[in-house]
């Protein structure tokens, strides 16, 4: 388990919360873990050594659909939300730091909790999620915002609106948009992972209004694993990994399946504390 935190997430009904932004051109990642629903930690992944240091906690929330991570990883956009309508942030706000922490280079005050957050359209490029705006807040000559970028496949003011996008820049299709939209991504040896996409304001308890399942499938052998409680997944070179039950696993595809699961790091002991930036 990952070093760091210690003092409040004594007892809990459901696991953690588990979503992971991983950098397209670096063998890195940011986990944003979630749990209690009003406190937050970012974790930075080696993906090459499977190490993980803890960055920053948060109390409040984090919309990890509205986030993303630099192509290099070095940079994190993400939107959050602590309800403290007077302060700076002014309750909801959206920050681009350094990664894995928390600790604003460039701070978009919001007001409400529509649109917020963005994408990362290259090292040191980002669209701003801008809906209705953001009030005065205060740049970074660090990054730079990208004028022309208008994202695509985006769904509403909400985190689809980035969510969305995010996949289908990463390499995921869009199969079948309904009351659960579907996306698909080849993953090897005729497997294709597919994720189920919920918007939903009526679900099960322990889920947000927005939450994942995801199956594997092929087509040719006419083969279906149902995998329901996978809150996230993702291809990682030749290997699969995913968030179930507080924890990050990996494995493989073989001609049967799934195989050499591993847990990567289990999260759910871990405790608030407060953390500074080291900038």
């Amino acid at each position: 388990m990952p070093p760091g935190l210690s003092d409040d997430i004594v007892a809990m009904t459901f696991p953690p919360r588990i979503h992971v932004l991983m950098a397209r051109d670096a063998p890195v990642g940011v986990v944003i873990r979630r749990g209690p629903s009003k406190s937050v930690c970012t974790i930075l992944w080696d993906r090459r050594r499977d190490t993980f240091q803890v960055g920053q906690c948060l109390r409040g929330r984090i919309y990890e659909r509205r986030s993303d991570l630099s192509p290099d990883g070095k940079y994190l956009i993400y939107f959050a939300m602590n309800g403290r309508w007077s302060g700076e942030a002014k309750g909801s706000w959206t920050a681009i730091s350094r990664a894995p922490y928390l600790k604003a280079i460039a701070l978009f005050p919001k007001g409400d909790c529509w649109n917020g957050g963005g994408l990362f359209t290259g090292n040191k490029r980002y669209w701003l999620n801008q809906g209705n705006g953001h009030l005065n807040g205060s740049d970074s000559r660090e990054v730079l915002p990208d004028e022309k970028f208008r994202p695509e496949g985006g769904v509403g003011n909400e985190c689809l609106g980035v969510y969305y996008p995010r996949l289908l820049r990463d390499g995921w299709q869009l199969i079948e948009r309904s009351d659960v939209d579907v996306f698909e991504k080849p993953v090897g040896r005729g497997w294709v992972l597919r994720k189920l996409a919920h918007a939903e304001i009526v679900r099960d308890p322990g889920k947000g209004c927005y939450w994942d399942e995801h199956e594997l499938m092929h087509a040719q052998r006419g083969l279906l694993i149902d995998l329901p409680k996978w809150e996230w997944a993702e291809l990682d070179g030749t290997r699969l990994v995913w968030a179930t039950g507080g924890a990050l696993y990996a494995g493989r595809v073989n001609a049967q399946g799934l195989c050499d699961e591993v847990v990567l790091a289990d999260f759910s002991g871990m405790k608030f504390e407060a953390v500074a930036g080291p900038y």
